[in-house]
């Protein structure tokens, strides 16, 4: 029998021992490197030093070809011309590349481990149609011209950091998928990163889009949106001789005018936009056939489906008015119908993915802030599928999104390109033999 004090100090020594055993195994277990220490332990790497200093005394290079590759048109669904641009360059310096059946020029850094990919990719189309100048003026220091910085400038960078990646002989430890996709604007409905993610969706552990220059912000929420098309046809006529019968145009005026006083909340945030106006033969013509394509957006499925049956009313509404006004209704009603011409899910990354990690390490380690961000980009589709994906900018400053007077300034873009190679490495990692 031990004596109670003999209890006592074996109980005592008991603790002491299980505080130092404990001590011990935290000490051979590794603690999840800080985000600004990965960053730094990737910067150590010899090739991948070269990789990031390869951008500044190569920033020309990377100048031209955003002037070179934008100078060239790419329409929604019609972006080749672009893509086998985009080939040719990767050719030039020996990188090869194929372009799959939607159209996107897809090229592959392969790893140690070939079946665990890093998508990175830039859309390569314009919200421009066929026919717009998209000549490349100089201003100063800054780059004018459609499409120049939306997406010109994720185009070119994609081409830089592809560069850099071979001619620092980077290996990977998960294969790098580049791709140059198509889709992403207007009614191109992502079709380009559908593609993508159903070629490569068991094999995908992160992926990065390059989308425009801004480096103050990093979409981590996809935002959801319907693209619609309202369209209402009749018989048609003269302006005077058949005045009085029902208007297709009257039509989609009175019910656009109502659907523009549709009320959204503030919170969750909620728009929409009436994009295009197609219709009509002649100003002395009754037209036989008018169409609007309108855009809604929301951080609420709800209020999407509640905004897309707003429109059906509205449109309704206006065909039944206008019926109700016409003094001739012999040649036939109007008629009409509003179509799903795209649909973007939604999605959010977790906050502890180990993508975001990385482009937080990035930041860090190169000394910017950036904020989180919801918007639409080609990231809804992985977002929503529950892929971890993030939209950056890459590097410089930009304007004009979407309009003829959008401008790129090219300044300080290294800033934006190391950001984006230091990410794409954080979350591939780098094999052993990178090391020289």
């Amino acid at each position: 029998m031990i004596p109670r004090h003999g209890r006592n100090l074996t109980v005592k020594h008991l603790v002491v021992c299980a505080i130092l055993l404990t001590m011990l195994i935290r000490s051979a277990v590794p603690f999840p490197i800080p985000r600004k220490a990965q960053a730094v332990q990737l910067s150590e790497h010899a090739r991948v030093r070269t990789a990031l200093d390869w951008f500044s005394p190569n920033v020309s290079w990377i100048n031209e070809q955003q002037v070179r590759l934008t100078e060239i048109p790419a329409p929604p669904f019609q972006e080749e011309k672009r893509a086998v641009a985009v080939q040719k360059s990767l050719a030039e310096f020996g990188f090869s590349s194929h372009i799959d059946k939607m159209g996107n020029a897809i090229a592959e850094l392969r790893g140690v481990n070939e079946n665990e990919l890093v998508l990175v990719a830039a859309h390569l189309d314009t919200v421009f149609p066929a026919g717009t100048d998209v000549k490349v003026r100089r201003e100063g220091s800054r780059l004018l011209a459609p499409g120049i910085s939306d997406n010109g400038t994720g185009v070119a960078a994609l081409l830089a950091i592809t560069r850099a990646l071979q001619f620092a002989h980077v290996k990977p430890q998960r294969t790098i998928l580049l791709a140059w996709d198509v889709g992403e604007e207007g009614e191109g409905n992502l079709r380009g990163m559908r593609e993508l993610v159903e070629a490569y969706r068991s094999q995908l552990k992160g992926v990065i889009v390059l989308d425009g220059s801004a480096t103050e912000h990093v979409t981590t929420k996809a935002l959801a949106s319907r693209r619609l098309e309202a369209s209402i046809t009749g018989p048609g006529g003269h302006s005077w001789s058949d005045f009085g019968m029902p208007n297709p145009i009257n039509a989609i005026v009175r019910g656009s005018v109502r659907f523009i006083n549709t009320k959204v909340p503030a919170t969750p945030r909620t728009t929409f936009n009436i994009g295009q106006i197609e219709g009509g033969t002649s100003v002395n013509s009754i037209a036989h056939a008018v169409s609007i394509k309108v855009d809604i957006r929301s951080e609420s499925e709800e209020e999407l489906t509640r905004l897309e049956s707003a429109l059906r009313e509205c449109i309704a509404a206006g065909v039944r008015d206008e019926m109700d006004s016409a003094r001739d209704r012999s040649r036939g009603p109007l008629e009409w119908k509003v179509e799903l011409l795209g649909r973007r899910p939604g999605g959010e990354l977790l906050s502890d993915s180990p993508l975001l990690a990385a482009l937080r390490s990035a930041d860090e380690f190169l000394g910017n802030q950036s904020r989180i961000e919801r918007s639409s980009t080609d990231a809804n589709i992985p977002l929503s599928m529950g892929i971890d994906a993030i939209a950056i900018g890459a590097g410089g400053s930009g304007g004009g999104a979407h309009s003829l007077q959008e401008w790129y300034d090219p300044t300080g873009r290294e800033l934006g390109l190391k950001r984006a190679l230091l990410a794409i490495l954080g979350i591939s990692g780098v094999a052993e033999e990178s090391h020289p």
